[in-house]
């Protein structure tokens, strides 16, 4: 179950494989073209592959030093990408909820409509006055009240933080409440 559970909460690596992927059999392909044109004593498609080696061990030589810049920092770029991609956890949006019978993954949003929810009742607001965000570490709840109605945020902490520990997400987020300064015209 342990496995599954990481499937569905963590994202795929697949399309930066692909891409890497394609990327090295269009090079080889090319060199393996070139390679074997020249082989048989044709001229080059596009670029002599003797030539290209004597280029690349003479490289800074007769390109200018902005151009080298622009490349160096390009490919820098595409290594970046695919070395953080390899090496930090990807995250999908989801939760998974403690069930000893099941695996339960919940997605961020059913989270944030269920606080959203909870939030309102206790702060007694419109569904349009309560915003809910839920990441992975922590939950923000934020209200515009109505204007001259108290609202205390520590009902709306607690109503949110009580909700939170029946659903028992793992992990378990903390939770922080904004009050707008600014009120919203009761109807």
């Amino acid at each position: 179950m342990e496995t599954v559970l990481a499937r569905e909460t963590s994202s795929s690596r697949a399309s930066a494989a692909v891409i890497a992927a394609v990327l090295v059999i269009v090079l080889c392909g090319y060199a393996l073209l070139e390679t074997a044109v020249r082989a048989v004593g044709q001229p080059p498609w596009l670029v002599d592959p003797q030539i290209a080696a004597e280029w690349l061990t003479a490289l800074p030589a007769g390109i200018p030093p902005l151009l080298l810049g622009v490349v160096g920092a390009v490919l820098l770029a595409v290594g970046l990408f695919f070395f953080l991609n390899a090496v930090l956890p990807g995250r999908r949006a989801r939760h998974v909820l403690a069930d000893p019978r099941a695996a339960v993954v919940v997605d961020d949003e059913v989270i944030a409509a269920a606080l959203a929810r909870r939030a309102r009742l206790a702060a007694n607001v419109t569904r349009e006055q309560v915003m809910v965000v839920v990441a992975r570490r922590h939950v923000l709840v934020n209200i515009r009240p109505t204007s001259g109605v108290p609202l205390h945020e520590a009902v709306v902490q607690a109503a949110v933080e009580a909700e939170l520990r029946e659903m028992a997400p793992s992990p378990l987020p903390d939770v922080r409440v904004n009050l707008a300064t600014s009120g919203v015209i009761g109807a």
